[in-house]
C-alpha cells in the first residue's frame, strides 16, 4: 500500500517527536483509514501556496512538509532569480498553533528560514506576528526575491497555510506554482541542516525587518490621509475587532498615523488566540455572528461603526448602526463601491489636470460587482476586470504600474481591498483606517455610509448583488452539473432561458467560449481545472457559477445593474431574488444533484 510506504519514509525523515509518535501509533494499530488520510496524497501546491489541516503526514501541514516545501521553493528560486543570494526572502507568520502535533505558524516560519539560510540565502524573518500585507509590502519595499506568509487566514483553527509572493510583490501565478510543485517532489529528503532551527539564531544571513517595516508601512499609507484635521476632531467612535488574530496592534498604529483617537478594541478578541474561543468560524465574511461582541461594545461606548479584520488582517468587514437601531453589515461589493467612490473623489480633489485621468485605473474580479465599471464610464478613468482572486489583480496592478499607470483601487467581493499600491494584495489594515476617514468626512456633511451608498447608486446606477453557495463533496456530480449547462438543448448548446429570464450571453472560462466576442473566444485566461460559467440576461442581470479551489462548494454570484435614475430599489431587489431562485432551480437542480444548501 502506497500510504504505508510513504509512512515508512516519513519516519526515516521526521524529527518532530509529536508527529513521529502519532504516525508510529497509526502503523502499530494497522489503522489503514488514518494512514490513507494522512499519507494517501501530498498537499497540492497551487497559486495560493498550501492550505491544509495541521497534523502528521504528507497531506497535512507539519514540520517535515514545511521543510520539503521550502526546499522545493528554494531550488526553484535559485533557478529563476540570479541574485537570490544577494536579495534574499522575507518570511512572516500569524499566531496559529496546533499543540497536539507540535505545529505552529512561528515554528513553521523558523524552519523555512533555516532551510534558506542553510543554502546561503539571506532571510528577513519577522521576529513577531504580522498581518499578511506586511509580507508583500516588504518584498517590494526591500526589493527582495520572494516572500512567504505562514497563515490560514480565516480558515478553521486546525488549518494552516503557506502563501507565496514573487519578486514583483504579488502572489504567484502560473506557471510558477507548477514549477515549485515539481521542485518540491524533487527535494523531499531533508537536507543535512534542514532541522537545525538554531541556524536562525545569530546568523549573519538572518535579519529582522520588524522594527523598520512597522515604521515604514505606516509612513507610506499616510499618503492616503487627506483630512488629518477632521480625524483629530471627529466625534465619531469606532469599534475594532481582530477576531483573535494579528490585527489589533496594527490597526491601532494605522489610526495613530491618521491622527485618529484609538478605536475601541473588543477586549475578548483583541489578543491573538489560536483557539478562536468566541466564534464558530473566525471569518468576518460570515456577518453578524462574528460581530456579536463588537455590536455589544459599540452599544456600550456609543460607537456607530464597527471595523472587523479577519485573523491575518488582509480582509475587512464594516458595519454601521442605522437610524432604526439595527446594524447594517456591508457586503464586500457595497464597501467596494464606497471605497472606490471615496478614493476616486480624493484623487480628483488632488489632481486638477484634466489629462491625468487617462492614466488612472481601477480593478475588480469577475465575480465582484460591476459598480466600478459604471463609475469609470461616467468619470472617464479605466476599469479592468480580472479573474477571481487577488493574485490576478496584484499582478495586473504591477504591470500597469510598470507602464506608468496608476491603479488607485482594486477589490473583490470576498471583503478584500487594495487601497494603496504599496501593497499589491488585499490589505485590511489600510482599508480600515481609510474607511474611518471616509466615514469622518461624510459625517461632516451629515451623511452616513448607508446614505452615501444610496447616493452612489443614484448617480451611477443601482447595482444589487446576491451571492451564495451549495455544498457538494462529489466531484462527479459537480462535473455533471456543469456539463449539462454546456449541452443544455442538445450537444454544445448553452441555455437560452432560465425560467422566465432570457439569456443574452454566455462566457465559459473553463472552455474559453464567449458568445459576446466576435470570434467566440473569451478574453480572460481560461482554466480547464476549475469550472466557471457566466450568464448575462436581457434584464441587465449577470450570474456566475463557479467551483471553489479550497472548499467543497459550488458558488454563485448574481448582480442586477440598472442605469442611473432607475432607483426603485425594492422592485430591483425582488427581480434579483426571482432571478436567483430561477438559477437555483433550473441550473443547480439541488434535489436531483443532492446538493446541500448554505447553512443559515
Amino acid at each position: 500500500m502506497a500510504a504505508a510506504a510513504a509512512a515508512a519514509s516519513w519516519l526515516r525523515w521526521d524529527q518532530n517527536s509529536k508527529t513521529i509518535e502519532l504516525v508510529k501509533q497509526m502503523v502499530a494499530k494497522g489503522n489503514t483509514e488514518e494512514l490513507q488520510r494522512c499519507f494517501g496524497s501530498r498537499m497540492e501546491f497551487g497559486t495560493a501556496g498550501l492550505r491544509a489541516a495541521m497534523g502528521p503526514g504528507t497531506s497535512q501541514m507539519n514540520d517535515l512538509t514545511i521543510i520539503q516545501t521550502t526546499q522545493g521553493f528554494c531550488r526553484y528560486l535559485e533557478k529563476s532569480c540570479s541574485d537570490l543570494k544577494k536579495k534574499g526572502v522575507v518570511i512572516g507568520f500569524d499566531a496559529r498553533a496546533h499543540p497536539s502535533s507540535g505545529g505552529s505558524s512561528k515554528r513553521f516560519a523558523r524552519l523555512a528560514a533555516a532551510t534558506f539560510i542553510s543554502q546561503g540565502v539571506p532571510v528577513y524573518l519577522f521576529s513577531s506576528i504580522v498581518p499578511t500585507p506586511f509580507v508583500p509590502y516588504t518584498v517590494t519595499h526591500l526589493k527582495l526575491s520572494a516572500g512567504i506568509m505562514v497563515t490560514a487566514s480565516h480558515n478553521p483553527k486546525q488549518d494552516n497555510g503557506y502563501k507565496v509572493y514573487w519578486e514583483n510583490g504579488a502572489q504567484i501565478i502560473s506557471p510558477h506554482d507548477k514549477g515549485i510543485a515539481q521542485a518540491i517532489e524533487e527535494n523531499l529528503e531533508p537536507w543535512p541542516q534542514a532541522w537545525e532551527e538554531s541556524l536562525v539564531e545569530k546568523n549573519p544571513l538572518l535579519h529582522d525587518p520588524y522594527p523598520s517595516i512597522n515604521k515604514d508601512y505606516f509612513n507610506d499609507i499616510q499618503r492616503h490621509c487627506f483630512y488629518r484635521n477632521l480625524n483629530k476632531e471627529t466625534k465619531l467612535k469606532f469599534v475594532h475587532t481582530s477576531v483573535h488574530g494579528v490585527g489589533h496592534e496594527f490597526v491601532q498604529s494605522a489610526f495613530k498615523a491618521f491622527d485618529f483617537s484609538p478605536p475601541f478594541a473588543v477586549p475578548e478578541q483583541k489578543e491573538p488566540d489560536p483557539e478562536f474561543p468566541t466564534v464558530k468560524y473566525p471569518n468576518p465574511e460570515e456577518g453578524k455572528g462574528v460581530l456579536t461582541l463588537s455590536f455589544a461594545l459599540a452599544e456600550k461606548v456609543g460607537a456607530g461603526i464597527v471595523l472587523a479584520n479577519d485573523p491575518d488582517a488582509d480582509r475587512l468587514a464594516v458595519a454601521e448602526k442605522q437610524e432604526s437601531g439595527e446594524w447594517k453589515v456591508f457586503s464586500g461589493n457595497e464597501l467596494g463601491a464606497l471605497l472606490g467612490w471615496w478614493i476616486f473623489t480624493c484623487w480628483k480633489k488632488q489632481n486638477s489636470d484634466p489629462g491625468a485621468i487617462k492614466n488612472i485605473y481601477m480593478l475588480s474580479s469577475t465575480v465582484s460587482s460591476k459598480i466600478l465599471r459604471a463609475i469609470a464610464l461616467k468619470e472617464g478613468f479605466h476599469f479592468e476586470e480580472t479573474l477571481t482572486g487577488f493574485k490576478w489583480m496584484g499582478n495586473r496592478a504591477k504591470q500597469l504600474g510598470d507602464q506608468g499607470k496608476t491603479v488607485l483601487f482594486a477589490f473583490e467581493e470576498a471583503i478584500g481591498y487594495m487601497c494603496s499600491p504599496v501593497v499589491l494584495d488585499k490589505d485590511g489594515v489600510s482599508a480600515a483606517v481609510i474607511t474611518a476617514e471616509m466615514s469622518t468626512w461624510l459625517a461632516t456633511k451629515g451623511l452616513s455610509l448607508s446614505q452615501q451608498l444610496k447616493a452612489i447608486y443614484n448617480e451611477y446606477g443601482c447595482h444589487i448583488t446576491k451571492a451564495s453557495y451549495f455544498i457538494c463533496y462529489d466531484q462527479k456530480t459537480i462535473k455533471g452539473l456543469f456539463e449539462k449547462l454546456r449541452n443544455y438543448d442538445g450537444k454544445a448548446t448553452y441555455p437560452k432561458t432560465c425560467g422566465k429570464f432570457p439569456v443574452s450571453g454566455v462566457r465559459d472560462l473553463t472552455t474559453g467560449y464567449d458568445s459576446n466576442q466576435p470570434d467566440k473566444k473569451a478574453v480572460l485566461p481560461t482554466s480547464k481545472s476549475s469550472q466557471m460559467i457566466t450568464f448575462t440576461f436581457n434584464n441587465g442581470g449577470v450570474a456566475t457559477m463557479r467551483t471553489s479551489g479550497t472548499e467543497p462548494k459550488i458558488k454563485y454570484y448574481a448582480e442586477l445593474c440598472a442605469p442611473p435614475g432607475n432607483s426603485d430599489f425594492e422592485k430591483l431587489k425582488k427581480e434579483l431574488d426571482e432571478l436567483v431562485s430561477a438559477i437555483e432551480k433550473h441550473f443547480f437542480e439541488p434535489e436531483k444533484n443532492k446538493l446541500q444548501a448554505k447553512p443559515e
